[in-house]
């Protein structure tokens, strides 16, 4: 009890502070108009001979939006064009920045140097920002496997210094660690003395022009000529379609591995070099006539922003049929605006809403996969709109009101605004529209169209929610929240979730143009703060839809459980309807724990295309992992809840070698709170005492966060070691056992065999891991440590 309390008072104290420094950033892991291409094993095509050895020791951490000073050494197009001090993630901007997307917003040198970019590269004999860097990254004297210098902060949160040429040893000789690689074990001599010459050389670019073979241009050709073609229903179809592929990397169906393009407006036609239209927005006004376009993506791909989506014949003939065999009628195309992408579901409402809904089910890992790695995709605060870890399934279109009912959308659209839609309106009638008034009426409106339905048809049952068609296993999905980054894989994974959603077509759209296609990352504090704001909103319905496959008794309570405190009770009264409470499901329960009954079910009901257990997290029996493999071993770390958790890192890569056979795992720390409803003070509503670990084998995170490395009969010390963390120095006696710190000298090393390990998952989907939240576990400072000692005896 008085540690709890010590707890407390030391959390508020740290939130006090933390509350004036004020961080809006909205933003989840990946950013439009990021063109890059292939892991660091994988590279092929212009500049692969030094590219392989940037994308390894320096793209690693200059790759996406986020990369210090923007700064991006994934492609010659990066290096050349520089550096700034402008910033992308800003929380105290109050207007809309100028866009900086490489490639995009400006093509040449010149252009980039009149947008305040300075250069880091020089000509041959001159020393080059560059060179200084690596230089003094040399010259660090970091005590290998120890801890960073308590002076030295690494947070991806910090300030930057952004030098030009001419302060280069000014800012080397006020900052003695701020050589590159930063804050890491020095680099290994071969990849120095590599990126030293290059750069020395003026880090020269090869030529090489990107050569496409015939039948992937053929291809090519056919998915223009689809996109192009002049009928009103073709051009309403190509902006629907386009307007949901923009962060796509298409990967032509058969092709190499390694080899994506990605859709553009250009306002040049296929025969020309393509021009593309820099638009904030994929539903902005091109500004006349234009051709859509598939362009090669030239540079290297990073994790956090490779969202694959097979295109090609097939895929052609899919769309044919979903949307352009079904009998609809269309007298005028709707314009470009920001209205039209504010409200998706009346811009496009000629399109069948079935056609359109199984568009999305079709790939909808890739969709949800746009929310996670998509443009929101920066820093905790961005990402606590949802719970640490949960289950998602789908309602089947035969079920969705919005689907079977012409009249649903129709009643509804007048509310379905989004906050972009209203972005020239007054601040106080944006919140109060898509704030408050809006979701309220939408939920009233909601719940009474499927009490109706009840009445008529039967309460909601397991038919009811989308089976994936019997093949599809995307189907079913499970979500990670690990503090600043999210993550989607298909399956249910890990423990029964406290929460789980279940989304239907109006929802699925409106949360896919909320964060992904209405986001604009240069956009003001106040955009971001709606964006953020109104996925609260969007959060409630997914697990408000859930609720109605429950018992009707049961509802209040559980979502209770979700929203706990009083001053979660307080918004529930401002921003919810009241809980259905009285219609009936149309399932009858067997045991007295419906949630978990009803998630299993999921599972193993036709068309069976998951796993009913999972073998370290959920199993019984001969369910479970063999008990001498290391994953069977590793189920001692999965207790529910697990005292040890809080303890470590958001997302840790376990390695485990065995003579010549390496295993990896992911170690997520699913952080428990008393509710997810608001954007400030996260410290002041966790629940650590309830944490989990969740152990899944293989990768699916884009940031790790840290590694712990041990040969296969260590694996059992691991094991009861992290059971026996009660405090930060029991966590760090672990760490000088088992893992591996950024001043270890294995550290590159280690980076390199999970990135290995990542691409030998899937070629088609490994990218570049991101090294930026790579932490530095540190002792106790002297207050935590009073704390610690003062109220850890009873």
């Amino acid at each position: 009890m008085r540690r709890a309390l010590a707890v407390g008072i030391l959390n508020a104290a740290r939130t006090a502070v933390l509350a004036g420094i004020g961080a809006i950033v909205l933003l989840t892991g990946q950013t439009a108009g990021s063109h890059e291409a292939t892991a660091s094993e994988t590279v092929s095509g212009p500049h692969s001979s030094v590219q392989d050895t940037l994308n390894k020791r320096c793209v690693v951490c200059h790759g996406c939006y986020d990369a210090p000073c923007q700064l991006k050494l994934s492609s010659p197009a990066g290096w050349q064009r520089g550096a700034t001090t402008a910033k992308v993630y800003d929380s105290k901007r109050l207007e809309d920045a100028p866009t900086t997307r490489l490639g995009i917003d400006a093509t040449t040198v010149p252009g980039w140097r009149q947008k305040g970019f300075f250069p880091v590269t020089a000509d041959p004999g001159s020393t080059s920002v560059l060179e200084h860097l690596l230089k003094a990254g040399r010259r660090q004297s970091f005590k290998l496997g120890a801890a960073l210098p308590d002076d030295l902060n690494i947070s991806p949160l910090r300030r930057n210094s952004c030098p030009k040429p001419d302060e280069i040893e000014d800012y080397l000789s006020d900052h003695r660690y701020g050589g590159m690689p930063f804050g890491t074990a020095p680099l290994p001599d071969r990849d120095y003395e590599t990126l030293l010459a290059w750069a020395a050389a003026g880090s020269p670019a090869a030529n090489e022009e990107i050569r496409i073979p015939d039948h992937v241009a053929a291809s090519v050709e056919e998915i223009e000529t689809f996109f192009n073609r002049d009928t009103l229903r073709a051009r309403l179809v190509a902006r629907y379609i386009y307007e949901h592929l923009f962060l796509a990397h298409l990967h032509i169906e058969g092709d190499d591995p390694r080899r994506f393009f990605r859709i553009i407006r250009s306002r040049t036609p296929a025969e020309r070099p393509h021009e593309e239209i820099p638009s904030r927005r994929p539903f902005d006004d091109p500004g006349g006539p234009f051709f859509y376009r598939l362009i090669p993506i030239d540079g290297t791909i990073l994790h956090k922003e490779h969202i694959v989506y097979e295109i090609g014949a097939d895929r052609l003939a899919r769309y044919r049929d979903l949307f352009l065999a079904p009998d609809w009628e269309l007298d005028a195309l709707p314009p470009y605006s920001r209205e039209a992408g504010g409200n998706p579901l009346s811009t496009f409402q000629a399109i069948p809403p079935r056609s359109r809904y199984q568009f999305l089910l079709d790939d909808a890992l890739f969709f949800v996969r746009t929310f996670i790695r998509g443009p929101v995709c920066y820093g905790q605060v961005a990402v606590n709109v949802i719970q640490d870890r949960f289950w998602v399934s789908f309602l089947d279109p035969d079920a969705d009101l919005s689907v079977t009912d012409p009249s649903f959308l129709r009643d509804a659209i007048p509310v379905l605004e989004l906050p972009v839609a209203l972005s020239d309106d007054k601040l106080s009638e944006r919140l109060k529209s898509f704030l408050l008034v809006g979701p309220l009426k939408y939920q009233a409106f909601r719940q009474q169209r499927y009490a109706e339905r009840a009445a008529r048809d039967g309460g909601l049952d397991y038919s009811d929610i989308w089976d994936g068609d019997g093949t599809n296993t995307k189907a079913r999905l499970t979500i990670y929240r690990n503090f600043s980054s999210a993550s989607v894989v298909t399956g249910f994974e890990g423990a029964i979730p406290k929460t789980a959603w279940v989304i239907d077509f109006p929802l699925f759209e409106r949360i896919y143009y909320d964060l992904v296609a209405g986001f604009d990352v240069f956009g003001n504090v106040e955009h971001q703060l709606t964006t953020r704001m109104y996925m609260d909103n969007l959060r409630r319905e997914g697990e408000r839809m859930f609720l109605y496959f429950l018992p009707a008794d049961r509802r209040d309570a559980l979502h209770d459980s979700w929203y706990k405190g009083p001053l979660a009770n307080l918004l529930d009264l401002w921003k919810e309807s009241p809980i259905d409470d009285t219609t009936p499901t149309g399932i009858r329960f067997e045991t007295d724990r419906p949630k978990t009954e009803f998630l299993t079910r999921l599972l193993t009901i036709a068309p069976r295309l998951w796993p009913e257990a999972d073998p370290i997290n959920r199993c019984s029996g001969e369910t479970c992992a063999d008990a001498t493999s290391a994953a069977g071993r590793l189920r001692g770390l999965s207790d529910q809840p697990a005292p040890w958790a809080k303890f470590m890192a958001d997302v840790s890569v376990l390695v485990v070698e065995d003579g010549d056979t390496t295993d990896v795992f992911t170690i997520a720390h699913d952080m428990a709170h008393s509710n997810v409803a608001f954007i400030f003070n996260e410290d002041l509503r966790r629940e650590p005492e309830q944490d989990e670990l969740t152990i899944v084998k293989g990768q699916f995170s884009s940031y790790p966060n840290f590694i712990f490395r041990m040969k296969a009969e260590q694996v059992p010390d691991f094991v009861t070691a992290v059971r026996a963390i009660r405090s930060q120095r029991d966590y760090l006696d672990v760490i000088a056992a088992h893992g591996i710190r950024r001043t270890d000298p294995r550290f590159w090393e280690s980076i390199d065999l999970i990135q290995s390990e990542l691409n030998a998952q899937s070629a088609i989907q490994a990218g570049l891991l991101d090294i930026n939240r790579y932490t530095d576990p540190k002792p106790l400072d002297p207050i935590e440590r009073l704390f610690e000692f003062t109220f850890s005896v009873d």
